[in-house]
């Protein structure tokens, strides 16, 4: 019996030593993939800040704030489940962050087009080229739309065609605006007729445009405001709670029932942040 024993604790061990090397590499693999997927998107997306950093320190940055963020969570609840959910807020957060700053990159690009477009036109009417008039606006406009044009000018100088250029435009700023200034400069290129008038009527449309968004940003913000608020009230209170009453708050953690009461709060949550999303959406 103490042979088959030793035997039987033997393959136990080498099975379970086996499992471990197969998880170890399932999560190495993991997050070099991961590590590849994020430093490709941060390249991508600082190229389009015109952000010239390297993506490996980035990448140790974002370690450290999921890390960081980990340990917060953790200390704080007293919870090993608060420490995940503080990881998985890391490695949430720079992806948000990037699609924020690029929202309000675009928007200030279509901010700064009318004003622009009304340039141009005026330097076509004086009798300039396009190209001309183009170089003017880089120069004398800020980024972001400073910084585009000027990239606009670069690729033409080093022989990309002008329907690539503006496709490469269109692909970094893809937007209405974008879209029609693009579609405006191409169909001029290549056919001719009164672009200046065209560049007018476009200037005003966008103008016109960024009025109405305006207005409908300002009459949703207090819906985009109570989305946050509900989104993050009951993880804060669940958190102050177990703060306050750890004992009270165990089952919560540690039972099926409470288990159970988490997927149901957290299901609730997305099911109100989707509504208040889609109330507050206004296609223009």
């Amino acid at each position: 019996m103490n042979a088959i024993d030793a035997a039987i604790a033997g393959a136990v061990l080498v099975c379970v030593s086996l499992l471990v090397w197969i998880a170890c590499g399932l999560v190495r693999d993991s997050i070099a993939r991961y590590r590849a997927v994020f430093t490709e998107t941060a390249r991508v997306r600082m190229s389009e800040f015109f952000l010239f950093v390297d993506v490996n320190q980035l990448w140790v940055a974002h370690v450290a704030v999921i890390g960081v963020l980990a340990a917060a969570c953790g200390w704080f609840a007293q919870s090993w489940g608060f420490a995940l959910a503080g990881a998985a807020a890391g490695a949430w957060l720079p992806r948000q962050a990037a699609r924020h700053l690029r929202t309000r990159r675009m928007r200030r690009f279509d901010a700064q087009l009318p004003d622009a477009l009304l340039a141009l036109a005026s330097a076509l009417r004086a009798g300039a080229s396009l190209q001309a008039g183009l170089r003017q606006i880089a120069a004398e406009s800020e980024a972001p739309l400073a910084q585009e044009f000027t990239l606009l000018m670069r690729e033409q100088r080093f022989g990309v065609g002008m329907d690539q250029s503006l496709a490469n435009l269109h692909a970094r700023m893809p937007t209405e605006a974008a879209s029609l200034v693009a579609s405006a400069l191409r169909i001029a290129a290549d056919t001719g007729g009164n672009l200046a008038e065209t560049l007018e009527r476009i200037g005003a449309t966008v103008r016109a445009r960024l009025h109405m968004e305006g207005r409908v940003r300002a009459l949703t913000a207090q819906g985009r405001l109570q989305a946050r608020v509900v989104g993050a009230l009951p993880w804060l209170l669940l958190a102050a709670l177990h703060r306050l009453e750890p004992e009270a708050m165990e089952r919560l953690w540690t039972t099926p029932e409470g288990w159970a009461v988490l997927v149901l709060v957290a299901a609730l949550d997305i099911l109100g942040l989707w509504m208040i999303a889609r109330i507050v959406r206004i296609d223009i």
